[in-house]
């Protein structure tokens, strides 16, 4: 067969000319010899559809391979969305595979079998259903084969038109970036920002991207009006008429692509106002032979390979050439990266053919096209075979045809761990199902095997209800609980649950989990249902999965011996019908209620080993274990006071995330993880975490969680607007439905800081006797020892400020009612006691120093030391002292210490307090600090160091110096801009300065950077 025409014409549509680029190629090109000296390099490129990314990418690959680097493009596809996992991954894969041969072949040596799920070409990939830990092998092994191809040469991949990506693909791309270590590997993608509407799947992708110090983003605008002058100029050969570039400039509003088509037409009335007939001017201008093969190329997908198009055309081979060659030399299409085929130069230019052929053209074309593929399989790569087959027999309207291949497709999609994929084909199936012949579905067997549920007979007919459950599956592996709620309405509508308890029961447990993570209630009415099915009923595996549900449920919500039962008769009942992963779930249920039940040290092992052990055991996709087993043992070292350790946890668990595709997982480790940095000190990587976890994900639960800790960290700041947005975004999460305390108490605890910082005592007041309204469960000791002291400050501050002492008294008495029934056995319920004894005794009028030296000495333990506490008691401990007329040299030591722990902060509300308790007392506590700093410094570290900056602050003090903005001082640094603006803030605070114009006059003036060179 001929291979796709390789050398086209240059078009004289399109400038010989690259205009407008300079920059972004200078910019590619440094990242390209930073490349060459094995520091890997990860690009984003965004732009409108006709910017010119294709064009950009096209001249910056053509110098790295004039340079000496292999370059390798792969484009996602529309086709992506139905069901076609790692389509460019594998285009890149196979175009390296054609130029390297038997050098790709030793870099994927004994890997062969994961990476042939790429590419089919490496050996054979297995039929046995996938594990979760199968998917981090095939990303670990992609990275590595990258990596080693990378070791000797410099090699460059780019992946164009991510906004079609499919998630898997995505998912992949986050882990190579994430991944790639030393080696001479650069990464490109493209994306059309047009495209990333509110809701799109690439936005929470990209912003995620944004938080990578190793990805830059390069954003491309339209070009200027001497730029579209220029184009023109290399166009038409010479300098354009002034008018008609007035009129090109002004109607493409320098669109490069529309620049050329309107340059082509005169650049007036010769071009239709209707943007499709624009484009299709050109195409209505070919023969007729012509304008058909553009139309078939068009329905095809986004690229077509030549033997498939010569079999869909059915036209002599010589004709359809020289169509292909017209097509080409107009430049409407251009040869595949692989050389293999065809697609469209613009991608808007086939949408404009596609939108202008009938209905009854497309089904017929998509019939060809069908057809084709099933009378030669080998016309398209064999990773895509099944979900072409199944894009085109449903376009052609052909329901019979298009069920089995979407199954086959589903099964290939799991099979490459691509579950969102594979669930969109089997909402498809779905739909499709009713439309097809019982004849036709009695051909049908099932492919999967669901553990917890009736293994359906592979001998028998598949049901619809198997359907329906596969569905469930893969929903649940792919995080999208609102599906897994609507189909399992379906699938219990359908049901008898009389005939057929056990998949009643497997379908309600799964619905009880749906309604919880979406935030409609807790679910166990759900639960009750599923467990009044397995009554009486032998025991046998969906027993197991059941008891388990039940178990893992009352540990959240009515933890208690009965909790203990469940668990243990669900491990044994596991245990007896093979179920590891039902067991393993038991099990770390067991170990997390040993700990709330007092044994912390056993319970955290437990946890440990089990969470360990998931990850060694190949465990089926339906088991969400692993992201469930990641997120609560975080979760259990933060609430037991290991900080340190919690914080190592989450970042271990947001790595293996992203190797098993567990993203449902990441918003609430990231949560988790917010939390804990906040303590520790560090708010601005605390501040990134919850940020990210309260605009990810689909759950309301880690959202509002994250948007409570976002808030207190913003009222230490002393953002009290910020504070405000924060407690309006909680209450719209969990105002909407039967949310638990979980959820509840830290709305409360910030509305009763925010009303506090705005001077409402009664308000606060309120909301903290809400704060404690029923009884919680033990995994909220933790949060409660941290409200009641706070809620008990509050009082004390509103006493210090004239409030009566009788108007807070009930408040203080249903604190100590709550206090009295905590437990203070573990290290941070300890130092919240002594927090909470302190501030009663302030409240009460009887401070003395010996409390707050308790608090000290709690809080600065050195596995959960809480950074914003201790500075609190060393403030509270000097005026203590003050006024019982004790050190005040000592009384100043500890509000230096403080002040200089609030700079670090950023905690103005704090400083502010901490300044002018040191005025009254005439202490000199910032100014000799800071001439101490002044005196002692010769250049950016002595003097920054006195004033509380830290390395990453004095290298943005320096750039703000220079005079660059946030997004400028992020490129330099390899930062989110918001990372750059809260440093910046924190700058700004600890030089007690307005402006940044002041921060940079006062740097030079103490000499806090470096100075230039004369």
């Amino acid at each position: 067969m001929p291979r796709a025409i390789l050398d086209p014409v240059r078009s004289h549509r399109v400038s010989p000319v690259f205009v407008g680029r300079a920059d972004e190629l200078v910019h590619l090109r440094q990242a390209l010899a930073r490349a060459e000296q094995g520091e890997p390099q990860a690009l984003v490129i965004g732009g409108e559809a006709g910017v010119g990314k294709s064009r950009l990418l096209e001249e910056f690959t053509a110098h790295a391979t004039g340079s000496g680097a292999l370059a390798a493009t792969g484009g996602c596809v529309e086709l992506g969305t139905d069901g076609l996992p790692f389509a460019p991954v594998a285009a890149i894969l196979r175009s390296l595979h054609r130029r390297l041969g038997e050098a790709l072949l030793e870099a994927a040596a004994g890997q062969e079998n994961e990476l042939a799920r790429l590419l089919p070409e490496l050996g054979d990939s297995g039929h046995a259903p996938p594990g979760e830990v199968d998917r981090a092998l095939l990303f670990e092994f992609t990275t590595r084969l990258l990596e080693r191809l990378a070791g000797d040469r410099t090699v460059v991949v780019a992946v164009e038109d991510l906004h079609w990506s499919d998630r898997s693909t995505r998912e992949l791309i986050g882990y190579l970036f994430r991944s790639v270590n030393r080696s001479r590997l650069m990464v490109l993608v493209t994306y059309r920002t047009d495209d990333i509407h509110r809701r799109h799947p690439l936005r929470p992708f990209l912003a995620e991207l944004d938080r990578l110090r190793s990805v830059r983003r390069l954003e491309l605008t339209r070009l200027s009006h001497p730029e579209v002058a220029a184009q023109m100029a290399g166009i038409q050969g010479s300098p354009p008429d002034p008018a008609v570039a007035d009129s090109v400039f002004t109607r493409s509003e320098g669109n490069p692509f529309f620049v050329e088509e309107l340059t082509a037409g005169g650049g007036s009335g010769d071009i239709s106002d209707s943007l499709r007939d624009l484009l299709l001017v050109r195409v209505e201008a070919l023969p007729e032979t012509t304008q058909e093969i553009l139309r078939i190329v068009a329905e095809g997908g986004s690229s077509v390979e030549h033997v498939l198009l010569s079999a869909v055309a059915r036209c002599p081979e010589n004709d359809l050439l020289a169509a292909l060659r017209d097509a080409v030399g107009n430049n409407l299409l251009v040869p595949t990266d692989d050389g293999d085929g065809y697609r469209f130069r613009h991608a808007l230019m086939r949408e404009a053919v596609v939108d202008d052929l009938l209905p009854g053209e497309r089904a017929r074309l998509n019939r060809r096209y069908a057809e084709a593929l099933e009378a030669a399989g080998n016309l398209v790569p064999e990773d895509q075979l099944a979900a072409r087959k199944a894009r085109y027999w449903h376009l052609a309207g052909e329901p019979s045809r298009a069920l089995p291949a979407v199954l086959d497709a589903a099964v290939q999609a799991r099979r490459r761990y691509a579950y969102a994929e594979q669930l969109r084909l089997l909402e498809r199936a779905v739909e499709l199902w009713d439309g097809v012949p019982k004849e036709v579905r009695r051909t049908l067997r099932p492919a999967d095997q669901i553990e917890s549920f009736p293994v359906p007979d592979p001998d028998q007919p598949l049901r619809f209800r198997d359907l329906l459950a596969e569905a469930v599956q893969a929903a649940r592996q792919s995080g999208q609980p609102d599906l897994v709620w609507a189909l399992t309405k379906q699938a219990l509508r359908l049901l008898d649950e009389q005939e057929d308890p056990l998949r009643a029961a497997w379908f309600w447990v799964n619905r009880s989990r749906a309604r919880d993570q979406l935030g409609r209630g807790n679910g166990l009415e759900e639960l009750e249902r599923a467990r009044g099915l397995i009554t009486g009923l032998p025991p046998s595996l969906g027993h197991a999965h059941v008891l388990a549900a039940v178990a893992s449920w009352q540990a959240v919500n009515r933890p208690g011996p009965e909790s203990f039962g469940y668990a243990e008769r669900a491990i044994e009942m596991a245990r007896a019908t093979g179920a590891v992963s039902v067991e393993l779930h038991a099990r770390f249920t067991l170990a997390n209620l040993k700990a709330d039940a007092g044994d912390v040290d056993g319970g955290l092992a437990e946890m440990r080993a089990v969470r360990d052990q998931m990850l060694q055991v190949r465990l089926p996709p339906s088991s969400n274990n692993i992201g469930r087993a990641l997120v609560n043992f975080a979760g259990a070292l933060a609430r037991y006071g290991w900080l340190t350790e919690a914080r190592d946890a989450a970042d271990e668990g947001l790595e293996l995330c992203d190797r098993f595709g567990l993203s449902e997982a990441k918003p609430w480790l990231q949560a988790n993880r917010g939390g804990v940095l906040f303590d520790l000190g560090e708010w601005a990587a605390a501040e990134e975490a919850l940020r990210y976890a309260a605009e990810s994900g689909a759950e309301p639960r880690p959202r509002s969680s994250a948007h409570a800790q976002l808030g207190l960290l913003r009222l230490g700041r002393g953002d009290t607007t910020g504070a405000e947005q924060s407690l309006a975004e909680v209450r719209a999460l969990v105002d909407g439905g039967d949310v638990p305390a979980q959820y509840r108490l830290p709305e409360a605890w910030l509305a009763m800081e925010l009303a506090a910082a705005l001077g409402k005592p009664d308000e606060a007041r309120a909301q903290a006797v809400r704060a404690l309204e029923g009884d919680p469960p033990p995994y909220l000791t933790t949060v409660l020892w941290r409200v009641l002291p706070a809620a008990a400050a509050v009082e004390a501050d509103a006493r210090a400020g004239g409030a009566a002492a009788g108007e807070g008294e009930p408040m203080l008495s249903r604190v100590r009612e709550a206090a009295a029934a905590l437990p203070t056995s573990i290290g941070p319920w300890e130092a919240g006691a002594i927090h909470l004894h302190a501030e009663l005794a302030r409240a009460a009028g009887n401070d003395r120093p010996e409390y707050w030296e308790r608090l000290i000495e709690a809080a600065a333990a050195p596995r959960s030391t809480q950074v914003l506490t201790l500075a609190y008691a060393r403030r509270r401990l000097a005026e203590s002292l003050i006024a019982a007329g004790g050190s005040r040299a000592t009384a100043a030591e500890h509000l230096r210490a403080a002040r200089t722990a609030a700079d670090r902060l950023g905690a103005v509300p704090l400083r502010t307090d901490i300044d002018r308790l040191a005025k009254r007392a005439r202490l000199d506590v910032a100014g000799a600090g800071r001439r101490a700093g002044r005196a002692g410094s010769t250049g950016t570290g002595t003097g920054a160091g006195a004033l509380g900056l830290t390395a990453r602050e004095r290298d943005v003090l320096s750039l703000v110096a220079e005079g660059r903005s946030n997004r400028q001082i992020a490129e330099a640094l390899y930062i989110a801009p918001k990372t750059a603006s809260v440093h910046v803030s924190n700058i700004l605070a600890k030089l007690e300065v307005s402006s940044r114009g002041e921060a940079a006059a006062l740097a030079h003036r103490l000499r806090l950077v470096h100075e230039p060179a004369d």
